[in-house]
């Protein structure tokens, strides 16, 4: 298991993708001061949260479900954190040596 960010700005910092209230985002940003702006797809729609810095910064971790607690305008919002995993396009097994 790795160590728990002591904030959820620090976890943003450092995942590829968020998932927020079961839902997979993979645009994600935080602004030049510090608002974070989530952007997914729910079926055909398309959903957007922002939070202020002082949301952000109030979010708490919850061991338990491994997931921020976050308040927003709109009510509570489960985030998490994740990193994703990529792969080349070379087939190094076919290169001759």
């Amino acid at each position: 298991m790795t160590a728990v960010p002591n904030s959820l700005l620090d976890a943003l910092e450092h995942c590829a993708m968020v998932e927020i209230d079961g839902l997979h985002a993979f645009e994600f940003a935080l602004d030049e001061v510090d608002n974070l702006h989530i952007e997914c797809m729910d079926g055909r729609l398309s959903k957007h949260w922002e939070f202020t810095p002082d949301q952000v910064k109030a979010a708490t971790f919850d061991e338990s479900l491994q997931s921020w607690l976050i308040v927003g305008d709109s009510g509570e919002h489960r985030l998490v954190c994740l990193d994703a995993f990529g792969g080349d396009d070379e087939d190094d097994a076919h290169e001759d040596a």
